[in-house]
């Protein structure tokens, strides 16, 4: 008798961006009362998981992922008992809810990190990492994920300390048994409090290898040791415990990476987000360096992945989330606008109902867990400032200071953030058209609400009928979960070089096949502004129509310009 497959291979996840979300105070910014009040909104959907992003005490130097205190809420959010109140409510919702946890680094203000830079005697100091100074300089020449030096010079100490990220974010020594454990008490109480799992920021950084700190740049990425620690992590923390979920952000990783990862009999996590089908548009030299995303490249790089994790693992499915720009905007009919740049008369609306249907139905159709981030499910399309005072993050402020100070004019220096910004996913959720931020807020939003309100809303969307784009991504979540094709049909990637046209099937094996249930399906989608004949041998597999983001087809061998969609197979 085989065993049940896991839960959440049925599962879809919306991700929660709070301070965009809907601001329950009235202050401009989101928090744990405005998400409470538009729970609905969620449920609706009929997603199983609510993914949120950090909510914990913080000085905000990067948005919440710099926690001072990991085990309450910031006063921005709220209170520790509005979260409490906020969990029941998930949980009454038949949702669950999975909170950001952010352990490869704390906040400079984290009481931890103020002990450890008072003596070099204090146990509390071997819980991050130093090293002395070299020639009078830093240990090593590692650069920073958002620009500047790695290290920062503490002279209490006469030590430098190690962050990957900005200077106010320091990066935990996880080599000191007594931090791990410090760390896995606090995740526990989060479990025992009701939390359903973590999703784990830059997880594969946490492993570090000492002997390279001296040299190597690649000595915080994937080092040996991340399989011990999340072995580990994974007895002390997660064993024993019922229908969790364990998501590890890890940059960099391959896919035979993720297969150890995710192999269930290794005991270290559930699913990964990997980064290789987003950077594809990224030049070498810089991810604000665009390059034009080239279908067939986007199309093997997932199929590979498809491929890669079919045996064992599992695939996390995204084309967004708070750090990516919006997927209408960088993959749909829009895209072109984008690369044209801010005022060059394009429209960045262009087949936006189109795009994020099609995108959304071509992601939820392959084989793992898929993952909705806030806004997509009315197609929110990109920021579109044009200034750089609009701008709040700290990556694109500093690239966009350091590439000024390079000689590159500002105008194309705004047109790279223009594209590329992560502040293009983080203007607040436009619930209406009211004045003066859409009905997020009383007040005037923390950023700017972006050019798509007051065009794009939720209460518009939703009554869009079959113009909806909530309404295509609910049909996509419901198909999910009746399903078993779905959630763990085999994938075949169909005309690999085509440059419009996205094809695939998925099917079950015979042995497993309850054939009037769960029949084979073939997807078609047309990322084109023309009509696409079909070629032949995909279009003689498609029977009867399953679901299309435009309704009954023109002519079965045929797709209209950004059409999608999922047939029987014959």
């Amino acid at each position: 008798m085989t065993e049940p497959e896991p839960w959440w291979t049925g599962a879809v996840v919306y991700q929660v961006y709070p301070r965009s979300f809907a601001d329950g105070n009235g202050d401009g910014v989101g928090d744990l009362a405005g998400l409470r009040k538009h729970l609905d909104h969620i449920a609706d959907l009929g997603v199983d998981v609510i993914w949120l992003s950090p909510v914990y005490r913080s000085p905000q130097a990067d948005n919440g992922y710099d926690i001072s205190d990991h085990e309450d809420i910031d006063p921005l959010f709220g209170t520790i008992d509005e979260f409490d109140a906020l969990l029941v409510e998930v949980h009454r919702r038949g949702m669950r809810l999975v909170m950001d946890l952010v352990v490869n680094h704390s906040s400079d203000q984290h009481p931890w990190f103020r002990a450890a830079r008072r003596s070099r005697t204090c146990p509390k100091h071997d819980w991050y990492i130093w090293r002395d100074p070299v020639d009078g300089h830093e240990p090593n020449d590692w650069r920073a994920a958002f620009g500047g030096p790695a290290w920062s010079w503490d002279p209490g100490t006469g030590q430098y300390y190690l962050h990957m990220f900005t200077p106010q974010q320091p990066d935990l020594n996880w080599e000191n048994p007594d931090m791990r454990e410090a760390v896995y008490e606090m995740m526990n109480r989060w479990l025992d409090r009701g939390v359903d799992g973590f999703r784990m920021d830059v997880i594969n950084h946490i492993a570090k290898d000492d002997d390279a700190l001296s040299g190597d740049s690649d000595a915080y990425v994937m080092q040996p040791r991340i399989h011990e620690h999340l072995q580990e992590m994974h007895e002390r923390v997660f064993a024993g415990r019922d229908a969790l979920l364990t998501v590890g952000e890890m940059p960099g990783v391959t896919v035979e990476d993720a297969a150890l990862f995710t192999d269930p009999e290794r005991h270290e996590l559930d699913m990964v987000f990997q980064f290789e089908h987003v950077g594809l548009d990224h030049a070498p030299a810089s991810k604000f360096t665009r390059q034009e995303t080239d279908l067939p490249a986007l199309k093997a790089s997932l199929a590979r992945w498809q491929t890669g994790l079919e045996a064992r693992g599992w695939n996390s499915l995204y084309l967004s989330n708070h750090d990516q720009p919006r997927p209408v905007s960088r993959f749909g009919a829009a895209a072109r606008s984008a690369a044209d740049g801010p005022g060059s008369g394009t429209d960045p609306f262009a087949f936006r109902y189109e795009s994020a249907t099609l995108l959304a139905t071509v992601l939820h159709l392959h084989r793992g867990t898929p993952y909705v981030y806030q806004g997509d499910e009315i197609g929110m399309v990109d920021a579109g400032f044009t200034a750089i005072e609009q701008y709040r993050d700290v990556e694109s402020l500093n690239w966009f200071r350091g590439a000024v100070g390079r000689g590159i004019p500002m105008a194309s220096a705004l047109e790279a953030l223009a594209f590329r910004s992560r502040d293009n996913a983080r203007t607040p959720i436009p619930w209406d058209d009211s004045e003066p931020a859409g009905g997020f807020s009383t007040a005037q939003p923390w950023i700017g609400m972006g050019q798509g309100w007051p065009r794009i809303t939720v209460a518009a969307d939703r009554a869009a009928g079959d113009r909806s784009v909530y309404e295509h991504h609910r049909r996509l979540v419901d198909l999910r979960h009746r399903s078993r094709t779905v959630r763990l049909g085999t994938f075949a990637l169909l005309e690999p070089e085509h440059p419009a046209l996205w094809a695939f099937t998925r099917s079950l094996p015979a042995a497993s096949a309850r054939d009037e249930d769960d029949p084979p399906l073939v997807v078609v989608a047309n990322l084109s502004a023309s009509e696409l004949v079909l070629p032949a041998g995909v279009a003689g597999r498609a029977g009867d129509l399953v679901l299309g983001n435009l309704g009954e087809p023109d002519s079965a061998g045929r797709l209209r310009p950004w059409e999608a969609r999922v047939h029987e197979c014959r």
